[in-house]
């Protein structure tokens, strides 16, 4: 079975940090992209980081560019979410997602497989 599970959203403060984590079973790791995403109050769903698994490549929405950190632990079959220096505007359910791609892509229509979400609130 195919299974995304998502943790470590919670409640911060502008300019606090969190660390999002995706485990994933049912997968070769190695061989796949995975994304985040976010959808907020009355906002569309938006990528907002994406990884090849096992090469490492990475891509940011220009939102998050120098915010947000987006990595591995193969051993773990595990990605990462490091989010630093949030906003209220990042207040959102962030989802992660997976697809079969050799490149990471931020178009949420690449992916098929999507965890249960968990939620990021910043407060000003």
């Amino acid at each position: 079975q195919v299974q995304l599970a998502e943790s470590g959203g919670g409640s911060v403060q502008a300019g606090g940090s969190l660390r999002l984590s995706c485990a994933a079973s049912g997968y070769t790791f190695g061989r796949i992209s995975m994304g985040w995403f976010r959808q907020g109050p009355g906002k569309e769903r938006e990528g907002v980081a994406a990884i090849r698994t096992g090469a490492g490549v990475t891509v940011y929405a220009d939102s998050v560019k120098g915010r947000f950190t987006v990595s591995q632990d193969k051993a773990k079959d595990t990605v990462y979410l490091q989010m630093n220096s949030l906003k209220p505007e990042d207040t959102a359910m962030y989802y992660c997602a997976a697809n079969g791609l050799y490149y990471p892509t931020l178009s949420s229509n690449s992916y098929s497989n999507w965890g249960q979400g968990t939620q990021v609130t910043v407060s000003s």
